[in-house]
């Protein structure tokens, strides 16, 4: 009996140079790292204050620190594929062989969908909605740290293949029979569905966890119609994500059943189908679309109304245009696959559906020009994310409704035409999103303003760099090239290959910019130093606490009369000026405990995980029951919270004045 399965020193691909190359330099990284921390002694300090924290607002940097790093791999393989392809012409063959480039596009599209995107956008909404809402943490704080580190534990495994394995061949959606056990007999598609389970049950108990914090928990006054964009959008997201991921769970489930087991639910022989899982897959995929752009939507709209110094134009119509995109994205999935051979009635009436998403959206882009229209916009740089976004969004938007011609989409489906169009929509809709989102919190997450003479240069070299090296792509789709090549004999693509490697280039030089902001702004970090905690003259609640905020976001929860309540209590503020105000009232506040619950259980997620993708069937027990274990330890817990005094909380309140106190 082998105890160690599949696992064999035949693993490590010791004959790949490249690959054994970023194994080790990933591998070198994470040692300096951890030695460097250790040497500092930060390590007790990480473990009570970040790693073992519910703190919602210390849980959303942690996610967005786990988007960003995992952006930097993402983007490395975007490096590669485009020089491999910017090469590999006629006669040349390039430096990747085939089975390396088929891992490389397939780990790229998983790592920015579920990687990149989701954990930044998780980490905004983590980090904003609870103070924009008034409320001193999330409905479940426990769970939400166990969200965190699940989303972690997929992270982990999927770089695990990179040098234990391999990843999938199969590109980032895993279409059958190329997934089944007969055309990927190695442990890529494993290592794919497992890392996805393990991380998409994380966000699923994401999803549950917001949509009942914002329909249940708000603070006084604040009724639904009150609620900042961004809440709204945030719900509206998390809903689609409460119904969408279960269908994607258990899809995955259904084929793992199918290579673990040999069922044969997408295989052609004992009455499978292949293009259900198809199916199935898109009425997870095209919500999950929104899913990501609609949060984005609402930091656009916080940053529009703020930098214009004026409310947000048509709130109402904002709000219901929003969740139409809701309603209206669970109905449009199949025009993912116009070619499967439905008939014309079916894919019509999916062709009308794609078109008629694209009003609600319109509604939106009005919305955001009437809000600058007439204002004082401050052409800050989360200003330029979201012109930037207006801009290219819209192109990309008119190319989707060109894909919704269902006679069209015969003609360009599976070319690289369809690749420019999805990063024209997900880049700049989701992105360029994030990014604003990330200036615009930056000082309430951690006192301090982002450097402005490198977020310039940042944002116009991914704003141009994103066009040359898509725009191109197009070209070549229309001209025939297909998706996911390798090497091409067709030597009239290579131009604008070659332009569009030079686009990534210019990005590149963006995310370097980038990087030096951040340093410039940490080693600057007095100059910059926010002591007001509304560093842009914000509008919503949470420019009306701290920066940053302590462990319980309000001394007093605020009471809300009208929408804004920040900005009507701060002109409410001046206009009573010089008048003698109410002392403000002090109580004990319980706030939840920390918990190495979620850590805990990660380190048994990744065990189980590598444990059933390589059959060692007595290491996946013994992780599941040690996974089962911590949670009994939990529940069984003596402490459930900690009060702080009123006089400490009377202290900080003192020692952190704002313009209005609420």
């Amino acid at each position: 009996m082998n105890l160690l399965g599949k696992l064999s020193w035949d693993a490590i691909p010791f004959d790949q140079p490249i690959v054994m190359g970023a194994s080790g330099g990933m591998i070198l990284g994470i040692a300096s790292v951890v030695g460097w921390v250790t040497l500092k002694g930060y390590v007790p300090y990480l473990w009570r204050e970040w790693l073992t924290s519910v703190d919602h607002k210390r849980i959303g940097v942690m996610y967005i620190v786990l988007g960003l790093l995992m952006l930097l791999r993402g983007f490395a393989d975007a490096i590669m594929m485009r020089a491999q392809q910017a090469v590999a012409a006629g006669g040349a063959q390039g430096y990747l062989p085939p089975e390396h480039f088929d891992q490389i596009f397939s780990a790229h599209g998983t790592i920015m969908i579920f990687f990149v995107a989701m954990p930044l956008v998780i980490g905004l909404m983590n980090f904003a909605v609870p103070l924009q809402l008034g409320i001193r943490d999330v409905a479940f704080p426990t769970l939400n740290s166990v969200s965190l580190w699940l989303t972690a534990s997929g992270i982990l495994l999927t770089n695990v293949s990179l040098v234990v394995g391999e990843f999938a061949r199969t590109g980032w959606v895993a279409y059958p029979p190329l997934s089944e056990l007969q055309f990927s007999p190695g442990v890529g598609v494993d290592y794919y569905l497992w890392s996805l389970q393990i991380s998409g049950v994380g966000t699923l108990l994401t999803g549950i966890n917001f949509v009942t914090t914002i329909l249940k928990i708000r603070a006084p006054g604040m009724s639904y119609m009150r609620m900042p964009v961004f809440c709204w959008t945030a719900l509206a997201a998390n809903l689609m994500i409460v119904a969408v991921f279960p269908i994607l769970t258990a899809t995955f489930a259904m084929l793992l059943l199918d290579r673990y087991l040999g069922f044969h639910f997408f295989t052609v022989d004992a009455g499978g189908n292949a293009m259900m899982y198809v199916n199935l897959f898109w009425m997870w995929g095209h919500p999950e679309v929104y899913i990501l752009v609609l949060p984005a939507f609402g930091i656009f709209s916080e940053v529009s109304a703020t930098f214009s110094g004026k409310p947000l134009f048509g709130y109402r119509s904002m709000v219901a245009a929003t969740m139409a995109i809701c309603v209206f994205s669970l109905m449009v999935w199949l025009h993912h696959f116009f070619t499967m051979g439905a008939s014309a009635n079916v894919n019509a009436v999916f062709g009308m559906m794609s078109m008629i998403i694209g009003v609600p959206t319109g509604v939106k882009i009005f919305n955001w020009m009437f809000t600058m229209y007439g204002g004082r916009v401050r052409l800050a740089v989360p200003v330029l994310w979201t012109i930037g976004f207006m801009v290219t969004f819209v192109l990309g938007g008119l190319t989707g409704v060109l894909l919704a011609v269902p006679a069209v989409d015969w003609q360009v489906h599976n070319s690289a035409f369809l690749v420019a169009h999805f990063h024209h929509v997900i880049i700049p809709g989701v992105i360029f999103g994030v990014f604003a989102g990330y200036i615009y919190w930056f000082p309430k997450a951690f006192g301090f303003t982002l450097d402005e003479r490198w977020g310039r240069p940042a944002f116009w070299c991914w704003f141009i760099g994103f066009h040359v090296a898509f725009m191109p792509i197009y070209v070549t789709g229309l001209m025939g090239m297909t998706r996911r090549l390798q090497h091409y004999d067709v030597v009239s693509w290579q131009p604008w290959l070659l332009i569009a490697a030079a686009g990534v280039a210019v990005i590149f030089a963006g995310i370097v910019s980038q990087i030096i902001q951040l340093v410039v702004s940490i080693r600057a970090r007095e100059e910059l130093r926010d002591v007001t905690g509304d560093p842009w003259n914000g509008r919503t609640l949470e420019w009306s606490t701290a920066s940053p905020p302590p462990a319980w976001n309000y001394a007093v929860l605020p009471r809300v009369a009208e929408r804004d309540a920040y900005w009507v209590a701060k002109k409410i503020a001046r206009a009573n000026q010089g008048q003698p105000t109410q002392a403000r009232a002090y109580a004990p506040i319980e706030v939840p405990k920390n918990t190495p619950t979620g850590f805990v259980n990660a380190f048994f997620a990744v065990v189980t995980g590598f444990a059933l993708i390589w059959h060692i069937w007595w290491m996946a027990a013994l992780g599941a029951f040690g996974a089962f274990v911590t949670f009994l330890a939990f529940a069984f817990r003596e402490q459930e919270e900690v009060e702080i005094p009123a006089k400490a909380i009377a202290q900080f309140d003192r020692a952190h004045p704002t313009e209005v106190a609420l």
